[in-house]
């Protein structure tokens, strides 16, 4: 008697067990790309998950290049890219391609120089410094342009991208935009080749970038403004096309952004903005989806997973080191996530 007590007593607890367990999600979705919006992105997916509990997305941050090549071959559900695929790209998608710019942020110029907590940046210096032109920090048009600043007399380390990256597509483009010599010479791609002649280091995705130019005294290296916000590194303001300095941030991203207009296949540039107040080097970054889903209730969590970053998600973008989208291309975007079916 007491052995079958025992054994119902089991049954019952294991049967409560059992109902008390959390549901496996019904719905699993993966996707890979881009580093330049994965802090915000991964946020944005497990509150997403949290809201419905059906659905799981797992995120990959492998590079933008990486997350198009996944994306043609299928072997992910969506991609991000900080480079908006091209047409060539997309024609080699047999399902078709719907892209949505999902957030925008700021590339900068983070540096680590002990003792220089500000710096300006002459716009035709930044690209001389990425084109090995200028070695020491103490050069004198640096110099000029931050009078009062001891400068170190230091060479220069440049820290740049070692894998495909949305990152330095949207680097180069702005440089190959206000430099005649860097577009003839490493012109403008997700890689390109960097001059010989800058000491140079490279690092993958953009918490790579980050971490050389954290552990190299006199090193001066691209990124996303989160990464080097949350890194606590020091960031240079940029002269900007109408000649004035601004420093990274909200404010200056969102100048930037007004001076576009979101297109029908949504895919804007901003590589050199106008407007005193605009930070230079701001970009849209995209989410990729297929146009046909083999399963319907994929299709529709990604459509609920795109409205919910348009809604909940943009509440955390500043606080994230990202800029919310205006309200224009919030509308254009929800219009056109329905194309994912």
């Amino acid at each position: 008697m007491r052995i079958r007590t025992i054994a119902q007593c089991l049954i019952c607890l294991f049967a409560a067990a059992l109902f008390a367990a959390p549901a496996m999600a019904e719905i699993r979705i993966v996707g890979s790309g881009a580093s330049f919006p994965a802090p915000i992105y991964t946020t944005w997916f497990k509150q997403f998950s949290r809201a419905d509990k059906n659905v799981q997305i797992n995120y990959q941050s492998k590079g933008s290049g990486a997350g198009i090549r996944d994306f043609q071959n299928a072997v992910v559900d969506f991609a991000a890219s900080d480079a908006a695929m091209t047409d060539e790209e997309i024609a080699k998608v047999d399902r078709g391609v719907q892209l949505l710019p999902m957030t925008a942020g700021e590339v900068v110029l983070a540096y680590n120089l002990k003792g220089v907590p500000e710096l300006k940046l002459p716009r035709d210096i930044y690209p001389a410094i990425f084109l090995g032109k200028v070695k020491k920090w103490n050069d004198p048009k640096i110099a000029a342009a931050n009078p009062g600043v001891t400068l170190p007399d230091e060479e220069i380390t440049v820290v740049t991208r070692a894998d495909s990256s949305g990152t330095t597509f949207v680097f180069t483009k702005h440089l190959s935009a206000i430099s005649p010599e860097f577009k003839n010479g490493p012109g403008f791609g997700k890689t390109v080749n960097w001059p010989s002649d800058a000491n140079l280091v490279k690092g993958p995705k953009n918490d790579g970038v980050t971490a050389l130019i954290r552990q190299t005294p006199g090193a001066i290296g691209y990124i996303e403004y989160g990464f080097a916000r949350m890194a606590k590194l020091a960031m240079a303001s940029l002269q900007n096309k109408d000649g004035h300095y601004v420093a990274p941030g909200l404010e200056g991203g969102q100048a930037a952004l007004a001076n576009a207009e979101i297109p029908e296949n949504m895919i804007v540039w901003l590589s050199d903005p106008s407007g005193k107040d605009s930070y230079p080097i701001a970009t849209y970054t995209w989410m990729l989806f297929y146009k046909k889903y083999d399963d319907p209730k994929k299709a529709e969590a990604l459509r609920n997973m795109v409205v919910y970053c348009l809604d909940e998600g943009q509440k955390i973008a500043d606080k994230a080191g990202y800029i919310p989208l205006p309200a224009n291309v919030i509308e254009k975007v929800r219009k056109a996530s329905q194309n994912i079916q």
